[in-house]
């Protein structure tokens, strides 16, 4: 028995709002208990509250969650400002929580502590890992580096990195019954689950390759051996790098074919020096990339078509969804619309549930490496035998 549901609730009323999505969550399970949830709320709830209704619910519950730029859910779609709660009844698969703390002193550390504490709790070796990490105190491609030293290179690992509206002032992880920031949540999937996952951006590349020649985490100083900053307007020309840098990602490619999306967040004109979201490797190929509203849109549908193909089973049970908050923001009140190309491929029952997030996690292809991503629509589907 691997049993899915959810709720969500839209109520601004913190109390009201986790009563109603306990009780659709209730009437779903008929007396089943959940193994383990998933918690996504915006920021502005009193997370403590919530956090208390459903372990006095569930007070076995194996829990972890963070806050949002959206939430997604197959009862009320795309939303701003909700909370949205998905829970696990299952005694095919075992799942387990964990959560590293204080990870700006030490990502990787704050990560190895996270895998310890579920792996010391799971009666079997670990198939999948989820996780949701404080975007803002800490270093996202650092604390990934942390989880596949301690899982091993072959488990998948998906997520998202905690949001908070575009404000960037402080994200929330949820272990438990507890209110964080700073920390790592993961939850371990062991035993009998079937899964797969699907990636897409929906923006591709219009430069020439070119190889990263100098660069400093997330700050590149040269590409080809000239000024990165030269490099962009080469083919942006100025007028157009200044007013729409944002937009040309940089394709980082993992082989000859499949890439991920590092998002530029500034430039500086006496270093010719441009900043990114998260870090590049040195000595990475990449190209300038672009997309247009439709390209961005219709990648959704291509993440879920890519994770269909790959499901190793009849069907899948329940649907995880994580795209970024920067294609929330391109857009606009286009977003939406996301989630509705995706559940024209889905059955009208699966029960689905996701976030906008500031950054994302996953493979690029099956059984490929795990990557930090920008600018990326992640599917998971999830089943058993």
């Amino acid at each position: 028995m691997f049993q899915v549901v959810v709720g969500h609730s839209d109520d601004p009323d913190s109390q009201n709002a986790i009563a109603e999505v306990l009780q659709k969550c209730q009437s779903s399970l008929s007396g089943l208990i959940p193994q383990a949830g998933i918690l996504f709320t915006a920021i502005d709830f009193d997370h403590a509250l919530i956090l208390q209704y459903i372990q006095d619910t569930f007070p076995e519950i194996e829990l972890i969650g963070g806050t949002t730029n959206g939430e997604i859910s197959s009862i009320l779609e795309f939303q701003q400002d909700s909370l949205t709660l998905m829970l696990f009844a299952t005694d095919e698969v075992e799942i387990k929580a964990g959560v590293g703390r204080e990870a700006s002193k030490n990502p990787a550390l704050a990560a190895e502590n996270a895998i310890a504490q579920a792996m010391a709790k799971s009666t079997s070796v670990p198939q999948l890992c989820l996780t949701f990490p404080d975007s803002l105190t800490s270093n996202g491609v650092l604390i990934l580096a942390g989880l596949k030293q301690s899982l091993g290179a072959n488990i998948p690992i998906i997520g998202g990195m905690a949001a908070d509206d575009y404000t960037f002032e402080k994200t929330y992880q949820f272990f438990q019954g507890e209110v964080l920031s700073d920390s790592v949540p993961v939850l371990l999937f062991s035993g009998g689950l079937l899964f797969s996952h699907g990636v897409a951006s929906g923006w591709h590349p219009i430069s020439q390759r070119s190889r990263v020649t100098k660069v400093d985490g997330n700050i590149v100083y040269e590409i080809d051996g000239q000024r990165a900053l030269d490099f962009y307007q080469h083919y942006l020309g100025e007028e157009q790098f200044a007013a729409n840098y944002a937009i040309h990602a940089l394709a980082v490619f993992e082989d000859q074919e499949h890439f991920y999306m590092r998002a530029p967040n500034g430039y500086n004109q006496q270093s010719g020096s441009v900043t990114f979201f998260s870090d590049i490797p040195e000595q990475a190929v990449v190209q300038i990339t672009d997309a247009s509203r439709n390209d961005i849109l219709f990648a959704s549908e291509a993440s879920l078509k890519n994770a269909l193909t790959d499901y190793p089973g009849i069907e899948p049970k329940a649907a995880l969804l994580i795209s970024c908050a920067a294609r929330r923001r391109i857009l606009g009140t286009f977003a939406k619309q996301e989630y509705q190309l995706v559940k024209t491929y889905l059955p009208p029952a699966l029960p689905c549930c996701g976030f906008y997030a500031y950054g994302e996690i996953a493979p690029l292809i099956n059984k490929g490496q795990t990557q930090f991503h920008n600018k990326t629509f992640v599917t998971l589907l999830m089943g058993t035998k």
